[in-house]
């Protein structure tokens, strides 16, 4: 509302004077006002983009993602339920959506194999179909194919006869082989959590819930796990093995808070020493970083484990079946750290000569073992030697308690293990094998922060396991997942081996050619 200022002319010089009072309170009232709102849009602003807002969006993200894993969880509950039980006692579920209209649809009919009535060999004529539809992604797009199975009756007796359903890799999913490949390849192999798949697949028309996408994951898991106890099986027959571990937060059950599990990996890959086995990987959870977990995991190995310093691998080493084989990348990277954050002239000379070492490495890589161990004992072992003296000379010299002292403590405790690649032309001068398995590990855990509870860890490692073994091959994780699930559930179980990564892609490609 307008205010109307009065006649000045007809004031008195004290009713001019409140005037001029008035006007001069409602000024500073305003500008104080305006300082306020100056002050509450800056805090607003912050709280959008600064600071304050990250960390909102961190809590809901965490929020997110702990009904994500506890939604897995249950799937990869009900997955074991025998079926039986389970029909007995069906989990409530919503009302599945029908497929979307709008995605292209691909028909593929079925005919049953009997030519004529298989009871009396009459004619046989057609009676009607059953139809059934599967959403299956072929890569960049999404696709409905509806399977239609032709039912032919015989005209002489009503004999119905008719192409049996086709197998689904999960009982009862309409998810196909590569819809349900996408979505393992997504989470675990570039790090998308599911409900953030599901946003993107809303984006293409398709509404997928994160609930239903973690039933696919828990359902596949499941599946899988014999064929990752093959894949256990052939690395575990190794020789040599590369070993490490990571932290892995997990959901502490009816707490709402993380405790810290552990993801173990074992590598095999003996590529570097010329040997053409398959280089293969297998992951393995525990609820906690024991040294009984490798123990257990190792019972049936007998040979060389390259690994870290962890006291966990200590008594399997002190029982004589596994021998030590140290890491010269850890030690190499205690000077780096010092060079790095002090100059030290020490950290420098210990980094030249250890580069030495790896030169070598570089130049024999790929060689026959017999090879590289004849070219480690003319060249390598000789540098290792003057290594040694030039630590031992360098330690007297130094103050006990400085960091250079702790690093050239820790490469004179491990030297005999450390030495040991020079005695064995298969082995390898450090551990970068097991480190490289676990960066994918590393992503993910940025993403999607824990896992859900000990279950979701062992089915965590169980696809880490297959896709970095893919990858390990040079075979694309998601097409070999797709042609794996294609069949899995209709293999032999004790043929199970011929579904590992690198005999599928081969019996394919065989295949491509026969037909080609």
């Amino acid at each position: 509302m307008s205010r109307v200022l009065p006649n000045l002319e007809g004031l008195d010089p004290t009713e001019l004077k409140a005037l001029i009072v008035s006007q001069h309170e409602l000024i500073v009232s305003r500008d104080s006002e305006i300082e306020q709102l100056k002050l509450l849009i800056s805090k607003l602003r912050r709280m959008q983009f600064g600071r304050s807002s990250e960390k909102l969006d961190r809590q809901i993200e965490q929020l997110e993602l702990r009904l994500e894993a506890l939604q897995m969880n249950d799937a990869e509950r009900v997955a074991a339920v025998p079926e039986q039980i389970a029909s007995v006692e069906p989990v409530s579920r919503s009302a599945r959506r029908p497929l979307p209209a709008h995605l292209p649809r691909e028909v593929r009919t079925h005919l049953p194999k009997q030519k004529a009535c298989p009871d009396c060999g009459g004619e046989l004529r057609k009676l009607g179909e059953d139809v059934s539809e599967v959403l299956e992604r072929i890569p960049s797009r999404f696709e409905v194919i509806r399977h239609v199975r032709i039912k032919l009756a015989c005209a002489c007796c009503e004999r119905i006869v008719q192409a049996a359903a086709p197998s689904r890799p999960i009982e009862r999913c309409v998810a196909g082989p590569g819809l349900l490949a996408h979505v393992l390849v997504s989470k675990y192999g570039d790090h998308l959590p599911l409900y953030r798949q599901s946003e993107i697949y809303a984006r293409e028309g398709v509404e997928l819930d994160r609930s239903t996408l973690a039933d696919w994951v828990g359902g596949t898991s499941r599946l899988l796990e014999p064929l990752v106890e093959a894949l256990r099986r052939h690395v575990l027959s190794a020789q040599k093995l590369h070993a490490d571990d990571t932290p892995v937060p997990v959901l502490a059950p009816g707490q709402g808070k993380t405790k810290i599990g552990r993801l173990w990996t074992y590598v095999r890959d003996d590529r570097p020493a010329g040997d053409v086995t398959p280089p293969a990987v297998w992951f393995a959870y525990s609820p906690d970083r024991k040294g009984e977990h490798p123990r257990a995991h190792l019972s049936q190995f007998t040979g060389t484990l390259q690994a870290d310093g962890y006291a966990g691998f200590d008594q399997i080493y002190q029982q004589g079946r596994i021998e030590e084989a140290a890491c010269w990348a850890h030690v190499r990277r205690k000077f780096y750290d010092l060079q790095v954050a002090h100059k030290s002239p020490v950290a420098a000379e210990a980094l030249e000569r250890i580069g030495a070492l790896y030169a070598i490495e570089k130049e024999i890589h790929g060689r026959s073992a017999e090879e590289r161990g004849e070219i480690r004992d003319q060249r390598s072992r000789p540098l290792l030697g003057s290594l040694k003296q030039w630590l031992e000379e360098t330690l007297g010299k130094l103050s006990r308690k400085s960091d250079t002292a702790v690093a050239v403590r820790y490469a004179l405790g491990r030297w005999e293990a450390l030495m040991r690649y020079c005695d064995d032309g298969h082995l390898e001068i450090d551990n970068n094998a097991a480190e490289r398995s676990l960066r994918a590990v590393a992503l993910g855990r940025k993403n999607y922060l824990f896992a859900g509870s000990d279950r979701g860890g062992e089915s965590a490692a169980a696809i880490y396991s297959l896709i970095g073994t893919a990858k390990l091959n040079g075979i694309d994780p998601e097409g070999y997942l797709r042609n794996l699930l294609s069949c899995i559930a209709e293999h032999p179980i004790n043929r199970i081996e011929e579904l590992l990564p690198w005999t599928l892609a081969a019996d394919l490609d065989k295949d491509s050619r026969h037909a080609a």
